[in-house]
């Protein structure tokens, strides 16, 4: 079984950085998760893939998993390109197109 270490996004509802600076530690499933025929419940019999431990640093976790002797797989996080711009830009001087409503 092996782990995978990484860094969570910000996700679509999110506007600051909460959460987004630990590193988690998550099981992959041993087992597929199959339909309970009566209630139509999804469940599964690996109790792995209820546990998520975080960290720090990637080098806690990383330290965590070979003093576990788990398998493990680092994802590093993308970079985010963000183009930095004020309000007042919208209104400058010598833009392409002039700014309409």
């Amino acid at each position: 079984m092996t782990a995978r270490i990484y860094r969570p996004t910000r996700n679509a509802m999110q506007s600051g950085a909460a959460r987004t600076k630990r590193w988690v530690l998550e099981h992959e499933p041993a087992e597929a998760r199959r339909v309970e025929p009566l209630m139509g419940w999804t469940s599964s019999g690996d109790t792995r893939q209820q546990v998520r431990l975080f960290f720090a640093t990637r080098e806690e976790a990383v330290a965590y998993a070979e003093r576990a002797g788990l398998a493990y797989q680092v994802q590093e996080p993308k970079a985010v390109a963000r183009r930095v711009m004020a309000y007042s830009d919208n209104f400058r001087a010598g833009q392409i197109e002039p700014w309409t409503h």
